[in-house]
C-alpha cells in the first residue's frame, strides 16, 4: 500500500512539474507573440493602411515579422529612428548608409514616417553618420513626415536645407540626400 501511495505521489508530482513547465512555456510564447504583435503595430503606424496592410514587416536587422506582397517594407521604431515604411530603393539606400558605403539612387522612392520620430534620438541634417547632436551638425527630430529620394540630385537644387522649412533637403551633397516633407509637428 505504501509503495502504491508513493508511486501515485511520484506520478502526481511529475504531472505537477510537467504542468508548471508547460504553463511557463506557454507564457513565454504568449509574451514573444505579444512582442511581435507590438512591433508590427508600431511598424504599421508609419504609413496609410493601403500600404501597410500588404507590406512586409521586418526588424532593422532583417528579421521578417510578417510577410507581405506589395513590395513595401515597414520597420518598427529603433533608438535612432521612428517607424518607417519604405519602397525598395529606400531600403537599398539605408543599407548603404548603415555600412557607410556609396549608393546610387536609380528611381524615385518614398518612405513614410507618419508616426514621426517617437522616442528616437533624431539625426543630423548635414552629417548622415553623426551619432549624436553637436553644435555644428544641425540635429533634427521630426514629427510625421515623408522622405523622397530622387534619381538626379540636380532636382534638389533650389530646395532649402533649413529644417525649419516645411520641405527641405536632408544630407545634401551626399549619396543619401533626400527631400523631407513635414506632415505635422513633432509631439
Amino acid at each position: 500500500m505504501k509503495s502504491s501511495i508513493k508511486a501515485i505521489f511520484s506520478i502526481m508530482l511529475a504531472l505537477l512539474l510537467l504542468t508548471a513547465v508547460s504553463i511557463a512555456t506557454l507564457a513565454g510564447s504568449a509574451h514573444a507573440e505579444k512582442s511581435t504583435k507590438a512591433l508590427i503595430e508600431n511598424a504599421v503606424s508609419a504609413a496609410p493602411q493601403v500600404i501597410t496592410q500588404d507590406a512586409t514587416i521586418k526588424t532593422m536587422d532583417g528579421k521578417v515579422l510578417r510577410e507581405g506582397t506589395n513590395g513595401w517594407n515597414c520597420y518598427p521604431e529603433t533608438a535612432i529612428t521612428g517607424p518607417m515604411c519604405n519602397q525598395a530603393q529606400w531600403d537599398k539606400v539605408l543599407g548603404a548608409l548603415m555600412k557607410q558605403e556609396p549608393v546610387t539612387v536609380n528611381e524615385l522612392s518614398v518612405s513614410y514616417m507618419l508616426a514621426g520620430e517617437g522616442d528616437a534620438i533624431g539625426v543630423s541634417n548635414t552629417d548622415p553618420f553623426a551619432p549624436k547632436p553637436t553644435n555644428d551638425n544641425d540635429w533634427v527630430k521630426e514629427g510625421p513626415h515623408l522622405m523622397i529620394l530622387v534619381p538626379d540630385q540636380a532636382l534638389l537644387e533650389g530646395l532649402s536645407t533649413d529644417t525649419n522649412d516645411p520641405v527641405y533637403v536632408m544630407w545634401k551633397g551626399t549619396p543619401y540626400a533626400h527631400i523631407m516633407v513635414k506632415v505635422a509637428a513633432q509631439k
